[in-house]
């Protein structure tokens, strides 16, 4: 299967409606920025877990960032502080204390919303049936208890797009075990339970590290943003000191470079080089079509039992266990042109945002 919505002369890109489900995160950020950066895209609601950073943290993230793009009117809803059965384990060594590695945004002038995650999840998608598109970057908590609450949801959805997984590929929690699940393997387990058996374009798109690690950002990649965003280049540089602080003139492209320098630093910490992987960002492209791929139909069941693998995602390919498909899975992807759809994409929210002053607050 290959999906890509290709711009054509004068023909508007379809109308894509989100519901986002984040732990907010660096690459979330970017994911966010992304969306809100395509006009044909309505951003329905933003859902918050834990997991890089706390619920609280992750929804004041998702607020700040709002406001920065100009679009602060976007409901940010917190769900699940913790997850289904095990501790939480949060990761602030890979996105700093606040989940934006050094990027500092002011405090937002929008509250969160009052609305718990699972009534946002549950009541917007009843009310909108076969239009959204769920995507959900950071553990599956909240989804998990929604479907507790309106099993429906699968039916329900136009689509579930989930970043989560390796197949095949080495963990970058455990040696098994991909982030996302292992902070709440049960909510996984849950979800794809519950996809089992449906028709195959309402499975889950499961975007997993096996592709999502080839979506590697480079210094040259930042550069170009500054440049798409009229702000000159934006140099993200090896040789720099640590921690150095981006002088953009354009606040969104700083916010960016200062959260994705962190990042950098982080991989590079653990002998992957001066990269960023952003996992995220290639989901959100994937949700409205506009980058290539191809997809697996797999079982997907996850380990929750022991103790050495717990998290660690199995996809039976063959039919071995003699059950339906419950997951498509990306098998390719095309890192360059999710490159170009980024920066373009993202350059130019950030350039019209330069034209347009500061954001107002509230």
């Amino acid at each position: 299967m290959d999906r890509r919505q290709m711009d054509r002369p004068g023909v508007p890109a379809p109308p894509q409606t989100i519901l986002m489900d984040v732990d907010t995160g660096i690459d979330d950020a970017l994911a966010l920025v992304y969306l809100l950066s395509r006009p044909e895209v309505h951003l329905q609601a933003i859902t918050c877990t834990a997991g890089n950073v706390g619920a609280r943290q992750v929804a004041l993230n998702n607020l700040a960032l709002l406001q920065l793009c100009g679009r602060p009117g976007v409901e940010v809803a917190i769900g699940a502080e913790a997850p289904l059965e095990i501790p939480l384990v949060t990761t602030k060594e890979t996105h700093g204390p606040q989940g934006i590695g050094y990027a500092v945004l002011p405090a937002p002038a929008r509250r969160i919303s009052p609305r718990h995650a699972v009534d946002v999840w549950v009541e917007e998608v009843r009310a909108h049936p076969g239009e959204i598109t769920g995507l959900v970057t950071g553990p599956l908590t909240n989804f998990a208890l929604a479907l507790r609450r309106e099993p429906e949801l699968p039916r329900l959805l136009k689509g579930l797009v989930i970043m989560g997984g390796s197949f095949n590929y080495q963990g970058n929690t455990t040696p098994t075990a991909e982030w996302n699940v292992s902070v709440d393997p049960h909510a996984a387990r849950e979800v794809f339970a519950a996809y089992r058996g449906l028709p195959a374009d309402k499975l889950p798109l499961l975007c997993a590290l096996e592709t999502t690690e080839r979506i590697e950002l480079l210094p040259l990649h930042l550069r170009r943003l500054g440049e798409a965003a009229g702000a000159g280049p934006e140099l993200v540089l090896p040789e720099q000191p640590d921690g150095l602080r981006s002088t953009s003139a354009s606040p969104l492209v700083a916010c960016l470079s200062d959260a994705i320098r962190f990042y950098m630093e982080f991989h590079r910490l653990h002998g992957q080089g001066y990269v960023a992987h952003m996992h995220d960002a290639f989901a959100a492209c994937a949700a409205v079509g506009r980058t290539p791929f191809t997809a697996r139909l797999a079982t997907v069941d996850v380990e929750t039992g022991s103790p050495l693998l717990i998290g660690t995602t199995v996809a039976d390919f063959r039919g071995l266990w003699g059950l339906p498909p419950n997951a498509r899975i990306v098998a390719s992807n095309n890192p360059e042109q999710c490159f170009e759809e980024l920066i373009s994409s993202v350059g130019a929210l950030a350039r019209r945002s330069m034209s347009a002053g500061p954001p107002a607050p509230g």
